[in-house]
């Protein structure tokens, strides 16, 4: 007998849950003709061999990938990725399949004419009476519908609950643009007004990823951080949520913070440098930042506040109800902020 066969020869099935002793006795061939009869895809691949290739599938799964036997048969089933496929849900196969553990993972998979569906794929282990693993066993469930259907729900569910209170919020905020900013020249008036909506629209979308729940305060800087990337720039801090009602006004306070600091600021300057600094207010409820610029231009002998510097306050002060507190240096420029969350 040759070492394949006598390693096989010590695979058994797992026993029925439930059988009638002439079903126990014919288990093998009512499991194989189960395999091949469900409407369920599905794969073994031999863990003995490398890349775990394809040694069984049934005729649901060549139905729902659209190849052929010949073309399945010792494939990884990595044949099936594609250019949207999740590298974080392949990561997470390959990590368990190395740890030889069950997994449960959705990922979006390619048929052989290159529609995408989603796939519901469970693998799970198959081992001989001495625990080595001999293959692997793989499930398939097209779930790509119910997606869609589970989308189109929540999507109405929050948009009928949150219609009314987002386009109040955003109607105030695109007021509160339109009236703070300022140019004697139309077209630079116009170009102020739509750099803020833009950064609106960051703050926007960012809420609409995070179900218009809380944010953290990082992920709202870093958003708007997205056009100015730089090494010159840091920011450090504790995870800190954000009420969702105040993301929006937050956001386009740094995004005039950082406007500032790349026009006249430390990024207008080779040598300057940014940090962002920021900590929980510990008995009061909210969060204190501050901006640190260094390196920069030298101020002028004024300092007189710009209207950037105006619409920071204003947002601050008015619509956050915190307080902000600026000293200028020679080297640069410090902004203290405090953000009341009951705000």
């Amino acid at each position: 007998m040759s070492d394949s066969k006598r390693r096989s020869a010590k695979l058994h099935g797992d026993r029925p849950a439930a059988s009638s002793q002439r079903g126990y006795l014919d288990r093998k061939e009512l499991a194989a003709s189960a395999f091949e009869r469900t409407r369920m895809p599905m794969v073994m691949t031999d863990a003995r061999q490398l890349d775990f290739p394809i040694v069984l599938a049934n005729q649901a799964f060549l139905e729902l990938t659209g190849y052929s036997a010949e073309e399945v048969v010792g494939q990884n089933c990595r044949f099936l990725q594609g250019p949207g496929t999740s590298p974080a849900a392949v990561a997470e196969v390959r990590i368990a399949v190395s740890q030889e553990r069950e997994a449960n993972v959705e990922l979006l998979n390619y048929r052989k004419d290159g529609s995408a569906f989603w796939n519901q794929l469970h693998l799970s282990p198959i081992r001989d009476d001495g625990g080595r693993l001999l293959y692997y066993f793989g499930s398939q469930l097209d779930v790509t519908e119910y997606r869609k259907v589970q989308y189109l729900e929540a999507t109405e569910h929050r948009l009928l609950k949150e219609v009314d209170h987002r386009a109040k919020n955003v109607l105030a905020v695109v007021e509160g643009i339109v009236r703070l900013s300022r140019s004697d020249d139309a077209a630079l008036y116009a170009a102020s007004i739509q750099q803020r909506i833009q950064a609106l629209s960051h703050a926007h979308a960012l809420l609409a990823e995070r179900g218009w729940q809380e944010v953290e305060l990082s992920e709202i800087i870093k958003r708007q951080m997205e056009s100015f990337a730089s090494e010159r720039v840091s920011m450090e801090g504790p995870e800190i949520l954000v009420p969702a009602m105040i993301v929006q006004p937050l956001a386009l306070v740094v995004h005039e913070l950082l406007i500032n600091a790349a026009v006249h600021g430390s990024l207008s300057a080779p040598s300057g440098r940014l940090n962002i600094h920021w900590q929980e207010v510990l008995g009061q409820g909210g969060f204190k930042l501050r901006w640190q610029e260094t390196g920069g231009r030298t101020p002028s002998s004024d300092r007189q506040p710009g209207f950037g510097t105006a619409m920071v306050g204003a947002m601050i002060e008015k619509q956050l109800l915190g307080k902000v507190e600026r000293e200028w240096s020679d080297d640069g420029v410090v902004v203290d902020i405090l953000v009341p969350i009951e705000s």
